[in-house]
């Protein structure tokens, strides 16, 4: 797949655009987006990147639309499990709901910058040594039993959040005002420019989708080697996890086997990683460095379809249970 840079450029610029129309069409007045708001923009921003998986399928074939696509089902699923992160960070720091809207952007855009450089030293790493692919495999099977273990062990509602070395600094030694001012990163007291709240509530996002970021950069080379749909996806999946955070609200609660069901969509990916890298191996402990050919070839179709099929069963399996809850309970 050949990329001229002068598309990577307008892709870029175009991002850069969506997000601050995004920023200025949303949180310039401080506000609570209904359903209906969040509803329309989130299915806007999903067709947005269904047109773009179009352009990629017309004009860089069909296996490489079907890699987008896959790529970002995934990607976008994953990102809804931040949300739970997001709203117990949100409640940690007591943000007001009106005020949440600009956190989250400038945090998401953040995580968007720092994903980019993820990328970029994937994509390096990738070329230069082909077993990268198992160290990718490998963490993200250990990622699945992980998050398969906690989602049964307890629910969404029990997670806590911890602030990492870098907020617990800004809180310790940063000018800071206790007291929220609006959606105001920056205030002044007494003559001094200092920091509200909601500044350390951005920096908190941004960072913890970093950690996410752990997972997904594996998760989505695995569907596809090309950093251009790397890139996008992961773009295309932040674009609109604003409005999807005020859209799913409750809902959230209800999607109790969620974790259980992406455990099994990384455990699935990690499995077609760990094949890939046997069927290019050049480790020379591992059958004499020369690849190994009975390893079964996971196509992008097949992935798509075992995807989309977990994602199904779980949503369903989680409504029908908290169905039965609420019934239970009245």
């Amino acid at each position: 797949m050949h990329v001229p840079a002068w598309i990577w450029e307008v892709t870029i610029g175009g991002f850069a655009a969506l997000f601050l129309f995004d920023f200025l069409a949303h949180t310039r007045k401080a506000h609570t987006p209904s359903m209906k708001e969040a509803a329309l923009w989130s299915l806007f921003y999903i067709a947005l990147a269904l047109v773009f998986c179009a352009g990629v399928w017309r004009f860089w074939g069909h296996g490489h639309g079907g890699e987008f696509l896959a790529g970002f089902i995934t990607e976008k699923s994953l990102s809804v499990d931040n949300l739970f992160v997001f709203a117990i960070i949100m409640a940690k720091f007591n943000v007001p709901r009106q005020y949440q809207q600009k956190a989250l952007l400038i945090g998401i855009i953040i995580a968007l910058v720092l994903r980019g450089i993820f990328i970029a030293v994937g994509a390096a790493a990738i070329n230069e040594f082909s077993w990268v692919f198992y160290i990718f495999g490998l963490f993200l099977l250990y990622t699945a039993v992980k998050l398969a273990m906690e989602s049964m062990a307890h629910g969404k509602e029990e997670e806590e959040y911890e602030p990492n070395l870098i907020v617990k600094f800004a809180e310790k030694h940063l000018s800071m005002t206790e007291q929220f001012h609006g959606n105001a990163l920056f205030t002044r007291e007494n003559g001094k420019r200092v920091m509200t709240p909601l500044f350390l509530v951005v920096l908190a996002l941004g960072l913890t989708d970093v950690l996410f970021a752990l997972d997904s950069i594996p998760a989505i080379y695995g569907l596809t080697q090309e950093p251009y749909i790397v890139f996008t996806t992961n773009a295309f999946a932040l674009l609109g996890l604003l409005q999807l955070y005020f859209l799913l609200g409750g809902l959230l609660d209800r999607l109790v086997y969620l974790g259980v069901g992406l455990s099994a969509i990384l455990a699935f990916i990690g499995v077609k990683l760990v094949f890939h890298a046997m069927s290019e191996n050049t480790l020379p402990f591992l059958n004499n460095g020369e690849s190994i050919t009975w390893v079964p070839h996971i196509s992008t179709w097949l992935s798509l379809s075992i995807i989309i099929g977990v994602l199904i069963i779980t949503t369903v399996a989680s409504l029908a249970k908290s169905r039965k809850d609420k019934r239970a309970a009245s």
